[in-house]
């Protein structure tokens, strides 16, 4: 089978990227013809691109122009279409560089819409306001009102909007990563065909615990993190374990307020942050690990660091809500708590820490648990029978294309 995968960006550098890349060499590896058509932009200090035909693409101030129209997505698109003749277009991501001009051309190719955010009904991809409570209209008039969006964003942002909801009908399936994303979707009109979690690569257990007892996150440092709750949480665990260890990979706007709250908290000494690490150094960094800390304040989409985690082996305390309620099995594989209570996060993450015995029989029911669900062989498996229902034309409409 020909298979062109479509996202806006084709570097290692975000979770969604990984696992796409991670498609591509599952399906070749099974002797599909897979391709990757991303644009050119990427973080300036970031891995290159890894994909097979790029278009223009940027993270200047112009960005928000560039997904709105980018003509040079939609002409090298056509070109790329016209060339590979492929049997089927998946199409990841799009509104963030690539713009909704590409849609008109996949009306003549049979392709899948696989939502692995909440993009297609919010500018920010969030659904939070700026206050940190969930957004429950929709997207307009309240995008800037709200102080979601400054003016000069909102106005080509409802374009945008506006443009792939009435290019939508191109869509032959539209799929989501968790029944979280597919009830925001819903919720806004837009119609689900199926509901596919993510795969990750499977990889080796860790290697058995050992002292001291550690926590790792990994993520991007912003506010919906959670990182903050986090600091406040361990703050409290060190008090009954003092040998205890916090270490926090990844990078982003709050790096400077982690270190501060982790300074003012006095656990600076007991926290390692490394910064932005590639994939296999975190996997060497984190392996260590006793559990595996995802304290976000928002509704995540999935939270595909959870499902890494287990695939290593390591039990998980995570927030209740969005996609992570699908992932852990509170008790099981790990711990569900509220957003945004510390208290309950520390919790949680001292019956691990405090009893090595338990976090390895947790991890390992988390490592079962993984490679039973989350596998890049079954989201394989289970993508090629979406493949195979769009080419033979069994589909559900989503619109007028």
């Amino acid at each position: 089978m020909k298979i062109l995968l479509v996202s806006d960006y084709g570097t290692p550098a975000g979770g969604a990227e990984v696992q796409l890349l991670g498609l591509r060499k599952e399906l070749r590896r099974r002797g599909h013809d897979a391709r990757l058509f991303s644009s050119s932009a990427r973080p300036e200090a970031g891995p290159r691109g890894q994909a097979d035909y790029e278009c223009f693409g940027t993270l200047s101030s112009f960005r928000t122009i560039v997904q709105t129209a980018n003509p040079s997505a939609y002409h090298s698109l056509k070109r790329v279409l016209a060339e590979f003749k492929p049997d089927v277009v998946h199409v990841k991501l799009f509104l963030t560089q690539l713009s909704p001009l590409i849609l008109p051309l996949l009306r003549s190719v049979p392709s899948i819409y696989y939502v692995a955010w909440y993009r297609p009904v919010c500018p920010l991809g969030t659904k939070m306001l700026p206050d940190g409570s969930e957004c429950s209209v929709r997207f307009g008039a309240p995008c800037y009102s709200n102080g979601c969006l400054p003016l000069h964003d909102w106005a080509p942002l409802m374009l945008q909007m506006k443009l792939w909801r009435r290019w939508r009908g191109v869509f032959r399936l539209i799929v989501t990563n968790s029944e979280a994303t597919r009830r925001f979707l819903t919720a806004d009109g837009i119609d689900v065909s199926a509901v596919l979690s993510h795969g990750t690569e499977v990889r080796d257990p860790r290697p058995p615990l050992s002292p001291p007892p550690t926590v790792s996150f990994a993520g991007r440092l912003v506010r919906e993190k959670g990182v903050d709750i986090l600091l406040h949480a361990f703050a409290k665990i060190v008090q009954e374990l003092p040998d205890a260890r916090l270490l926090i990979a990844g990078d982003g706007p709050e790096r400077d307020n982690v270190h501060r709250l982790a300074r003012k908290l006095g656990i600076a000494s007991s926290v390692d942050m490394t910064g932005h690490l590639s994939r296999d150094v975190l996997e060497q960094t984190c392996e260590a690990a006793w559990v595996q800390a995802v304290p976000s304040l928002w509704a995540e989409p999935f939270g595909i660091v959870a499902v890494e985690a287990m695939m290593r082996g390591r039990a998980v305390v995570a927030t209740a809500g969005g996609g992570l309620s699908e992932i852990i099995r509170d008790g099981l594989t790990g711990y569900l708590v509220p957003p945004g209570d510390a208290q309950s996060l520390a919790d949680a993450l001292l019956k691990l820490l405090r009893d090595r015995a338990v976090a390895e029989r947790m991890g390992a029911a988390a490592r079962s648990d993984a490679l039973l669900r989350f596998s890049e062989s079954v989201f394989a498996d289970q993508l090629l029978e979406l493949y195979q229902h769009a080419i033979n034309g069994e589909v559900r409409m989503n619109g007028a294309a």
